[in-house]
């Protein structure tokens, strides 16, 4: 007889999902997990996009992972082995003049000055002015927000605890940040650099999976969530051997090992409700199962007004809902190659790093205001690896892979709907970039795939192909993310919590959204 009834449910078996369930089974609860795709791991994912190569489906490296996450599910280092490159960037310069960035700062410097003596000079003082700043973030992202709705006793100590991490930089430290996290990115490096690829290289990191330009306000906020463990390696990148999908690999076996049943090919149509809780979900294929408590690792779209519906929702609660913005705008393009690529000024054992090609703020700034107006960037940002040297077993007969991931490709367009032929533009458009910038790149391609927004809201369930979940803005931050009244990981309905990038602290393969959901619903 099929067991149906459960301690948790879980929704979703993305890298949140899965961390989330594994932990509520280390505590002796039962729980099932539902996946529509045959494969877990959502953005963590990889897969075969032409026979015989495979690639990450949206992430080739990580930033960083929660330390509480490998403590609690006791993942040791020989399980998951990260690769620190020395060198893990390289801005690309058309006239061979690129930017390397190192583990060893020094190095970075000698880089730097090679195209600005006056920027090497203030390189140190920035990363240490990040490093300061993102410091004032990282006790925030470990905790639950305070619901500013009903400030109670409970919720003083923790707008307490919110404030600490800012008083203990005193006077000239709360002026920093005060004055930074509102920031556009141009208005921070103007006090810095004069560079003009410095200046994109480090701009593009503002607005790293936003549907925003580098002017566009807060965008330094975007900034220090992508460097908040990078210390002074700004614009870190951390490859796991094996590709990220080592990662839910790893999470999957130790649900599992803690009785985590988990169902994928299972698509959750419905969350059932009675009377103002949840008691169960219901299945694509008709079948029932029923449970004490649901957690969702989709986004607010999928969890409450699609599945929840309109019946279960307060007026208030939909205003909320229909008020985040989405916005998806990068595109993975994924190439198979005859030979390994060969880029003037970067030796072969230089390779296996992440690559960037941003020469200037007002290039990325452009190439905004065309997605602006409903149309692809024609000029795009674009962030490439060579996956196949951190994963050989992506290609095959000594063939390999370059991912890119390219913005800004928008969700729709103004005058036009997606077809094969404007992926096939898309596809052209890019190769010809990176022909400037790759030696006989074109030639070198044996084929090709394009992924854009709107097809990730079909393969991953990501509304508008948010690889965030929502966007990452000063107005969708800390007590309103997702939304006002369901920032601590908990909805409407009482028995209903959410741990996918939708919560705080935002988007990434880092595991805290869930573990701080745990924390949250089981103290």
């Amino acid at each position: 007889m099929v067991n149906n009834k459960y301690d948790y449910i879980v929704i979703g078996g993305g890298l949140n999902s899965l961390i989330a369930a594994a932990l509520l089974a280390k505590k002796n609860n039962s729980v099932i997990l539902f996946e529509s795709n045959n494969t877990l791991g959502g953005m963590a994912s990889t897969y075969e996009f032409s026979s015989g190569f495979r690639c990450n489906l949206v992430y080739d490296y990580i930033k960083w992972l929660d330390e509480r996450v490998l403590k609690e599910l006791n993942i040791k280092n020989n399980e998951l082995e990260i690769i620190n490159n020395d060198i893990y960037r390289i801005s690309l310069d058309l006239e061979g003049k690129h930017i390397f960035f190192h583990r060893d700062n020094k190095k970075t410097i000698e880089s730097i000055s090679k195209i600005s003596k006056s920027d090497a000079d203030k390189w140190n003082d920035f990363t240490s002015f990040i490093s300061k700043v993102s410091s004032f973030l990282k006790p925030l992202y470990k905790i639950t927000p305070p619901n500013i709705q009903k400030i109670g006793l409970t919720d003083a100590i923790s707008m307490k605890n919110l404030l600490n991490p800012i008083l203990s930089h005193g006077t000239r430290g709360i002026a920093d940040i005060l004055r930074t996290l509102p920031m556009m990115m141009p208005e921070l490096l103007d006090e810095w650099f004069e560079s003009k690829l410095l200046r994109g290289t480090l701009a593009a990191g503002g607005i790293h999976h936003l549907n925003q330009g580098p002017y566009s306000a807060a965008t330094v906020l975007n900034f220090l969530h992508q460097n908040i463990y990078s210390g002074t390696n700004i614009l870190d990148a951390k490859f796991i051997k094996g590709g990220t999908n080592l990662l839910p690999s790893i999470l999957i076996k130790k649900a599992k090992d803690y009785g985590v049943v988990i169902k994928n090919n299972s698509e959750v149509i419905k969350i059932n409700c009675n009377n103002g809780k949840c008691d169960g979900v219901s299945l694509a294929d008709g079948q029932l199962f029923f449970s004490k408590n649901i957690i969702s690792g989709l986004d607010q779209e999928n969890t409450c007004i699609k599945l929840l519906g309109n019946e279960n929702l307060y007026p208030y609660v939909r205003t909320q809902l229909n008020n985040i913005k989405y916005r998806g705008s990068t595109a993975r393009l994924h190439f198979a190659l005859k030979n390994l690529p060969k880029i003037k000024g970067v030796n072969d054992d230089q390779l296996q790093t992440v690559f960037s090609i941003s020469p200037s703020v007002n290039y990325l700034e452009k190439a905004y205001d065309e997605v602006k107006y409903g149309s692809f960037s024609s000029s795009p940002y674009i962030e490439f690896c060579i996956s196949s040297l951190t994963n050989p077993s992506f290609a095959k007969n000594n063939n390999h892979i370059v991912s890119a991931s390219i913005q800004y490709i928008p969700y729709t367009l103004k005058d036009n709907e997606w077809s094969d032929k404007l992926k096939k533009d898309i596809i052209k458009n890019v190769t010809g970039i990176l022909d400037k910038y790759i030696t006989n790149f074109s030639n070198n391609i044996i084929d090709s795939s394009l992924s854009t927004p709107l097809d990730f809201e079909s393969t991953l369930n990501n509304t508008e192909g948010s690889f965030n979940h929502g966007e990452m803005t000063l107005d969708q931050f800390l007590f309103m993310r997702p939304t006002i009244s369901s920032s601590q990981y908990k909805t409407h309905i009482k028995n209903l919590f959410i741990c996918s990038p939708s919560t705080h602290p935002g988007g990434g393969l880092h595991g805290a959204n869930a573990i701080n959901m745990i924390n949250e619903i089981t103290k």
